[in-house]
């Protein structure tokens, strides 16, 4: 009594090379499903970046326009101080 194989080697070896051909499909259509999301993603940052303009200032610029103002405003408190100073004297002693 001899037994026939189940499968024959032939047999296997269409499966396997279908498996593979359907492999192959399944990873070109993931394939180009990333490629559109990604074209997708890259077409909305694209978008984002012309609707802001690129910035203009430097950390240097901002430092001394900082210091500016800064001097500026010590400038006027120690004159808003002095008026003060001048207004009691003329209180108390006149």
């Amino acid at each position: 009594m001899s037994q026939e194989p189940l499968i024959t080697r032939s047999e296997l070896r269409k499966r396997k090379e279908e498996r593979q051909k359907e492999q192959t499909q399944i990873e070109k259509t993931a394939k180009k499903e990333y490629e559109r999301k990604e074209k997708e993603i890259d077409n909305f940052y694209r978008k984002q970046t012309k609707k802001q303009p690129p910035l203009q200032k430097t950390r240097t610029e901002e430092k001394a326009k900082s210091q500016r103002i800064s001097n500026t405003l010590t400038k006027w408190i120690v004159i808003v101080f002095c008026l003060l100073v001048a207004v009691l004297l003329m209180v108390f002693f006149w």
